[in-house]
């Protein structure tokens, strides 16, 4: 035992002979120790600058609405004057450093006077604040976003400038202002900002160039104004493009489920009555048949039936052509009213492999029933419901 830990059982034990209480434990060991800069409140650990956070910033709001010992007066448009402390604003901006040091040195005495011009002084005074207590009010950030946004970098304040970037990301930037925020942006080297307010004129064009801010560009910033609209050109040549793409992808899904539409009805119309050299077992063929409606399906269909009736390889996957087949089979097994008395084969045994499918494998092919039946009602189909009650022998 240490000599303080000693001192301190001699003292607890005088302490409790005098009928004091007794000290608390000292401290476990260094693993039961709470992470430094950290209170305990409910039980839970918060960290110990949350506590001052509210109250701090509200000390320094105090100081500069008092104006305390002022030692400088910013002047600003229209005779506007804000009093603070230089200690305050050299220590924020390494401009406004520089700015009073150059001051000082030209001999002049306190309180030293700067010039802050070009924008509104309610503007000033949000700037000034932001570098006393680090915090804006909503209403000002609203207002006055994208003078702050200048004043953060001409002052090189990027703490404010990262502020007015994210504001302006999400909910800030309007049509009315993005033609403003994107030249500005291009001033301030805010690349992230140049290409979000780039992107909105663009997506919103029409709109955006009938805003003041693109007609004052217009005059001030032809060559800018130009990259634009050469911009707004190629974007909208893109979306025609790929518009045209949409169009063609949705065009040729459309005729495959047509295709396949047509399969299954030319499907049941072989098992069911018959067409050319193929058809129900127990129905005799004619010689001289009339051309069914279904043409090439039909004829490409029976060389498949019997191909897959003579392939030795019929397992699934084991023939491209079989496996055609059976995909085939298995689609109209799902498509089937009445699989009990349906005359195509294997129909009632499909459906009950279906019922013992992987969720991945029915999730695509209910999707690809639902996309056939949108394309033409085969369920509702005479030619489908009826496949085995009109069939003759």
């Amino acid at each position: 035992m240490g000599k303080m830990e000693e001192l301190i059982t001699k003292q607890t034990c005088q302490g409790a002979n005098k009928g004091f209480p007794a000290p608390p434990p000292l401290p476990g060991p260094a693993t039961n120790c709470r992470r430094k800069g950290s209170l305990m409140k409910n039980g839970s650990a918060i960290r110990g600058n949350n506590c001052a956070a509210k109250a701090t910033r509200a000390l320094w709001d105090r100081l500069f609405d008092g104006g305390y010992k002022t030692d400088v007066i910013i002047k600003t448009d229209n005779g506007g004057i804000i009093c603070a402390h230089s200690n305050i604003l050299g220590m924020a901006s390494p401009v406004l450093r520089g700015m009073l040091k150059q001051a000082k040195g030209f001999g002049h005495r306190r309180p030293i006077s700067i010039h802050i011009h070009g924008v509104p002084q309610d503007a000033v005074r949000a700037f000034i604040r932001f570098l006393y207590s680090s915090s804006y009010e909503k209403e000002e950030m609203k207002e006055f976003v994208l003078p702050l946004l200048v004043m953060s970098h001409t002052y090189v304040v990027p703490q404010l400038k990262r502020v007015c970037e994210q504001q302006l990301e999400h909910g800030l930037l309007t049509i009315e202002n993005v033609v403003d925020a994107f030249q500005l942006s291009l001033l301030c080297d805010a690349p992230r900002l140049t290409l979000i307010a780039h992107r909105m004129i663009v997506m919103t064009c029409k709109a955006v160039r009938e805003t003041e801010g693109w007609k004052a560009m217009k005059k001030s910033n032809p060559a800018l104004e130009k990259e634009l609209l050469e911009s707004m050109m190629d974007e909208e040549h893109g979306r025609d493009i790929m518009m045209q793409k949409e169009k063609n992808r949705k065009s040729n899904e459309q005729r495959i489920y047509l295709q396949l539409c047509e399969a299954m009805e030319a499907l049941v119309h072989i098992f069911r009555d018959g067409c050319r050299t193929i058809g129900p077992h127990d129905k005799d063929l004619k010689e001289h048949q009339t051309p069914c409606d279904y043409g090439d399906c039909c004829k490409g269909l029976e060389l498949l039936v019997r191909h897959f009736a003579s392939c030795k390889l019929r397992v699934p996957g084991g023939c491209i052509h079989c496996k055609r087949m059976w995909q085939l089979l298995e689609l109209h097994s799902r498509l089937c009213t009445d699989s009990n008395s349906c005359r195509v084969p294997l129909c009632r045994n499909l459906k009950e492999k279906i019922r013992k499918q992987s969720k991945k494998d029915e999730i695509k092919w209910k999707i690809l029933v639902k996309r056939i039946l949108r394309t033409k009602r085969i369920g509702g189909a005479p030619i489908f419901v009826s496949s085995n009650s009109n069939s003759s022998p």
